[in-house]
């Protein structure tokens, strides 16, 4: 992976700042704790993404990353991230457990929980975030298993190292379709790590079905402002037919249409309250969320809210205009 953050190239001055936006963007909003002094910090980052999972490699001097209560609850979408300890050794807090990694370990924890990632020689680590959805695992099984050493005595941790360790430096499974056929591989093996080491094999036996539901509406929500959100496009994205994709949401009691128009809407309804909702006119916010068509936004808005968009901007903006 081609590093896209480098402190040797930076003022001292800023390098916290410009550390903590990068980590901030690519993985979680967290409290960075350099011990060094601002001349002496460096840090060498790169990132990647493949598919929905982002991905980060890291050196770095000491430092301490805490992730507080009141950041965990702003999340907006709950994740599972899993570190690879590279050389060195760093120490992962959460949910009242605190474990060691040495070199070849994993570990998981949760971003809608605190926790405390102690980087006391050094960090030689990769990152990579999981959409919490995406690996369908019970919520007790994700809290029993947090800030859990995964090391050497579980064959199939020793494995997850080898990839997970290659696939966060390897660009060429950051893109294109070598990027959307390592998604499945991936989270199905974190999947058999986590439910192994857990006593629960069972669980990693279910057939990648049992998760399309969730992996589809994930997909939605990461397209919502997309115009060319279709039920044919999905269903390419996940390899599918129109048919079977329609099949698949009815189980889950979802109806595609409606299930996107309420989360635009949300989203309609979110940006005309928030900072800067008086930026934008109603009918580009619209717009900008699959309702081309002025007239009809309104009368869905009010149909679903009870309320124009435009009485909700100025109830919460009382002096904008447009």
């Amino acid at each position: 992976m081609s590093p896209v953050l480098d402190t040797a190239f930076i003022p001292p001055r800023d390098r916290k700042e410009v550390v903590r936006n990068a980590v901030w963007e690519s993985m979680a909003t967290v409290d960075i704790d350099h011990r060094p002094p601002a001349e002496d910090i460096s840090v060498r980052i790169g990132l990647g993404t493949v598919g929905p999972l982002r991905i980060c490699s890291a050196r770095a001097t000491a430092v301490t990353i805490r992730r507080t209560e009141p950041l965990a609850r702003k999340d907006e979408e709950a994740a599972v991230i899993l570190g690879v300890q590279m050389t060195g050794s760093s120490t992962v807090v959460q949910d009242g457990r605190q474990c060691f990694l040495r070199p070849g370990d994993l570990a998981v924890y949760e971003s809608i929980a605190p926790y405390t990632l102690l980087f006391d020689e050094g960090v030689d680590h990769r990152f990579i975030r999981f959409p919490r959805a995406a690996l369908a695992l019970p919520d007790r099984l994700l809290r029993d298993i947090s800030a859990v050493p995964l090391g050497p005595d579980n064959p199939l941790a020793r494995l997850a190292f080898t990839y997970f360790s290659r696939l966060a430096v390897t660009d060429e499974l950051h893109q294109g379709a070598h990027a959307d056929a390592a998604v499945r591989p991936s989270v199905e093996l974190l999947r058999a790590v986590l439910t192994s080491q857990h006593g629960n094999s069972s669980l990693a036996k279910g057939p990648w079905e049992a998760t399309l539901s969730l992996r589809v509406t994930h997909y939605i929500r990461e397209h919502l402002a997309d115009p060319g959100l279709s039920a044919a496009r999905i269903a390419a994205a996940h390899n599918i037919s129109v048919r079977h994709l329609y099949t698949v949401l009815s189980r889950s009691g979802i109806s595609l249409a409606d299930w996107i128009r309420t989360r635009r809407l949300a989203e309609c309804r979110r940006e005309l309250a928030g900072p800067n909702g008086r930026l934008r006119t109603i009918a580009a916010t619209g717009r900008n969320w699959g309702f081309p068509d002025p007239t009809h936004f309104s009368k869905v808005f009010k149909q679903t809210y009870g309320i124009s968009p435009r009485a909700w901007r100025e109830q919460n903006h009382p002096h904008s205009t447009a």
